[in-house]
């Protein structure tokens, strides 16, 4: 099937299930000789058996698609090939490389292009210039780690970034902690080394008049999207000033602001957070900041998640590093899934915690802006119930260590199952509180609750909701509410989403955030890149319905097998424990980071031999599907 230039329909590929109709012969006929071409082409690996499709079919997301086949590229030369075959093929293609996202963006009835086993190093650090090279599989922490020892850091930090890897923090527009002190994702790119699905690879970044006259006359295929992409950007100029919410954790959408003239024409933060629907990310040249020594941690207990967001914007003006937050739940959530909390000792008294980071050159010039900044905050009235400032770095992290876990505490199969998707919505931070007191009484009116955790001095919070997904019912419920929870965001100035981006769960809802103006210029974007809509197709713009492709929807109808153990915590069920890994991925952390759970991962550095792969693939031989003969 071929599309249009300026058309929105995205392909019907689809191998997933067995069947023996002539258009699934056809299509596991094509893919069987994909598979044979790839394999005489390329020297990286090539899985398009049902085990390793499984393997893939799911991320951190309540979704799930089973894809076409997997591709592990060595290089460039590699991801080169394999597009070109797909190209030849009309096949849809999907970049990866944690496979973390949570909402859906890093499943799809693709090839799936897996950049974390060998595309993953660090090729270029100037700590002169403060900028780094990288390649789209390397970990976050890595380049943090390497960054610090030239006093720098990469500023984007997710609650992940112990093993989410680079090209999907580009194509979420990820965050973190410290993006309070340095930005989102998209503030710290500077250069993208692309391919695009039509096989043109070029380095972009920010372009001046001179540089676009350049490239517009040189004409050819760049010279194309770089004056397609200059129109549409003049065109729609004041409707995006207009409808961009000017806040902190704006993700949601395409970033077209990027290439108006204010900020520089820069190509490469347009693509970023375009969740690999444009193209894909070959390498990238990344900003480094400052990185003092010294760190200092501002902790405050408050009765409850409200108050805290209510002094969260009051520290965003004394220049600290860090603002979190999180609620009592995930405390007690991990003490009801048995999981270590080293860190409690040190929180004050409270049923909610705002953690305050601040740093310097020397301890007490860290320490010195900690104590100013709760004076001050006492001073102007505060509702926190203790304070305590930790000061040694390893008690610093067993508290961090907490917040962090909140990402994994929300899902306790056959007690407590709560999932993302309305995930991290921002708005600003110092509308929070009241924002905080309207989704609660939303959440009531809905009979959810919610783990709430996040990034606070930035106005984002993420919520792990107990949606109830394995019944028609449950599902109705959980559509209304991401439209009802769209109108409350959208009351406040938000954005649906403050660092995960859109995939599959918020992209409908985009309409109702940009309006329909917008949502066409999305169209002719993603177009001007992807004229035939081949790349992670039904994501972002014109996806899939938010209720469709469930991990564990109504038609979920696991196996019921006869074993050994009882299961008790999991009513007998064999198939309930399978589902107790959701995807954070934890067990695929660097074994030199002191948390190795996966040795197996770490010699191999496959997703098969990581613990949340085997759960994977227990979950799948339970559903039974995506592993018949195909």
């Amino acid at each position: 099937m071929t599309i249009a230039s300026e058309t929105r329909a995205p392909p019907t590929w689809s191998i997933s299930r067995a069947g023996s109709s002539p258009v699934q012969r056809r299509r596991r006929e094509a893919a069987a000789d994909l598979a044979d071409a790839l394999a005489t082409r390329i020297a990286g690996e090539v899985r398009f058996d049902p085990a390793s499709r499984a393997l893939y079919a799911t991320d951190l997301s309540i979704y799930r698609q089973v894809p076409i086949g997997v591709v592990i590229p060595k290089d460039v030369a590699d991801v080169e090939a394999t597009v070109a075959l797909c190209r030849e093929r009309d096949v849809p293609i999907l970049g990866r490389g944690c496979g973390t996202s949570l909402s859906g963006q890093t499943c799809n009835v693709a090839v799936v292009i897996d950049f974390s086993k060998y595309m993953n190093r660090i090729l270029a650090i100037d700590p002169d210039s403060r900028r780094t090279r990288v390649q789209p599989g390397v970990i976050n922490d890595e380049i943090r780690k390497a960054a610090h020892k030239h006093g720098l850091t990469y500023a984007p930090d997710p609650a992940t970034h112990a093993y989410c890897t680079l090209g999907g923090n580009i194509g979420n527009n990820s965050c973190g902690a410290h993006t309070v002190m340095g930005g989102k994702t998209v503030d710290n790119v500077e250069e993208l080394d692309i391919l695009t699905y039509d096989g043109l690879r070029l380095r972009v970044g920010a372009t001046n008049d001179d540089a676009l006259e350049l490239i517009k006359n040189a004409g050819g295929r760049r010279a194309e999207i770089y004056s397609r992409l200059k129109e549409l950007a003049d065109r729609y100029a004041d409707e995006i000033r207009r409808r961009y919410p000017k806040i902190p954790r704006r993700v949601s959408g395409y970033n077209l602001d990027d290439l108006l003239p204010e900020k520089g024409f820069h190509v490469a933060r347009a693509l970023v957070g375009s969740e690999g629907t444009c193209a894909l990310t070959l390498s990238a040249t990344l900003r480094l900041l400052p990185w003092p020594p010294k760190r200092s941690l501002l902790v405050l207990g408050y009765p409850d998640i409200t108050s805290a967001a209510d002094d969260a914007a009051e520290f965003r003006v004394l220049g600290p590093d860090a603002i979190e937050a999180f609620d009592g739940h995930v405390v007690d959530n991990m003490k009801r899934k048995g999981k270590p909390l080293r860190g409690k000792p040190l929180l004050p008294e409270g049923h909610a915690w705002l953690l305050i980071e601040f740093s310097g050159e020397e301890q007490k010039e860290a320490n010195d802006k900690a104590e100013k900044a709760f004076a001050r905050l006492k001073r102007i009235g505060t509702h926190a119930s203790g304070m305590r400032l930790v000061e040694p770095e390893g008690e610093q992290r067993l508290v961090w260590e907490i917040r962090e876990d909140g990402v994994g505490a929300s899902v306790i199969p056959g007690i407590e199952e709560a999932w993302p998707s309305w995930e991290d919505a921002a708005v600003p931070p110092e509308r929070l509180g009241d924002y905080l007191r309207d989704f609660h009484k939303l959440n009531e009116r809905f009979g959810y609750t919610a783990t709430l955790f996040g990034h606070f001095g930035d106005g984002c919070v993420h919520a792990r909701m107990t949606f109830g997904l394995k019944t028609k019912e449950g599902v109705a419920r959980f559509r209304q509410y991401m439209y009802d929870a769209t109108d409350l965001c959208l009351k406040y100035g938000g954005s649906l989403s403050g660092e995960h981006a859109d995939g599959q769960a918020k992209g409908e809802l985009l309409l109702k955030m940009f309006g329909p103006e917008l949502i066409q210029a999305f169209r002719e974007f993603k177009t001007i890149w992807d004229p035939h809509w081949r790349m992670n197709p039904g994501k972002v713009i014109d996806a899939h319905p938010l209720d469709a492709n469930l991990r564990l929807g109504p038609d979920y109808a696991p196996r019921h097998v006869k074993t050994h153990f009882r299961y008790p915590d999991d009513h007998g069920s064999f198939a309930q424990a399978a589902e107790r890994c959701f995807g954070v991925g934890k067990c695929r952390t660097p074994g030199d980071s002191g948390q190795i759970m996966c040795p197996s991962f770490q010699a191999t550095r496959e997703e098969m031999h990581s613990t949340r792969g085997r759960a994977h693939l227990l979950f799948e031989m339970m559903r039974g599907d995506s592993l018949k003969k195909s």
